[in-house]
């Protein structure tokens, strides 16, 4: 009986679905466009579409208005690179430390709050699934402001946190700090919240860091830490 034979793949054999049309390189987050199904670099894709409403490899139009709507991460495509592509993740990591470490160099000031005051989402929140954001990753600083508007439906309900202070992961997502939100108001499960930035509400697939980079447009001397608004969510029908 023959001997079944392997052919040995090298990554290059692999490049035209792991690296990005924008930059080149190795897809670093990789984003996709739902209207057509490309995916880049997320740094490259949003920094494209600050410019352009069209996919940049087949022209389409995403979006009349605001193409960074239709844009999904794969995670499981990120885990995929980073087993093919040795010391990937590793350098990735660092460089995304070091750039929240320059960018966050005034988290320690007052305007954060004493640090044993902060709340931190990771400890708070009880859902399993959100554990995943590891303490390891780059942390940023979030106050979450109750927006009030008078007259509105649900109000009384929904009230101003006691803590509005939280520290988290980059990576928790827009539907966690719902969570985190309905647990600590002690809403109904079924109860709906909208959460803006700078006036707009947030997809609840938005990573903290995506709004950070994208939404918060405050880069002053007072622009940290990062401000979330929140209310009851309105049906626009």
């Amino acid at each position: 009986m023959m001997a079944a034979t392997h052919r040995k793949h090298l990554v290059k054999d692999f490049n035209h679905f792991i690296t990005c049309y924008v930059c080149k390189g190795y897809l670093i987050k990789p984003t996709t466009v739902t209207e057509c199904l490309h995916t880049f670099c997320k740094s490259c894709i949003v920094q494209h579409f600050e410019e352009s409403n069209e996919c940049p490899k087949c022209g389409i139009q995403v979006h009349e208005t605001n193409p960074l709507e239709m844009l999904r991460l794969d995670n499981t495509l990120e885990e995929i690179i980073f087993k093919l592509v040795p010391g990937l993740r590793e350098s990735e990591q660092q460089r995304e430390m070091e750039f929240w470490k320059r960018n966050k160099s005034r988290e320690n000031g007052e305007e954060d709050g004493p640090r044993s005051k902060r709340a931190r989402l990771d400890e708070d929140d009880d859902d399993g699934a959100d554990r995943d954001y590891h303490r390891s990753d780059p942390q940023i600083a979030i106050c979450l402001d109750c927006l009030r508007n008078n007259g509105q439906v649900g109000e009384n309900t929904v009230k101003g946190l006691m803590k509005k202070f939280i520290r988290c992961s980059t990576r928790v997502t827009v539907g966690t700090i719902k969570k985190f939100l309905s647990l600590k108001l002690k809403l109904p499960s079924s109860y709906e919240l909208d959460v803006l930035c700078n006036g707009e509400i947030m997809g609840k697939d938005h990573t903290m860091e995506f709004i950070y980079m994208t939404r918060w447009r405050l880069r002053g001397e007072n622009a940290y830490p990062m401000v979330l608004e929140y209310r009851p969510r309105i049906d626009f029908g």
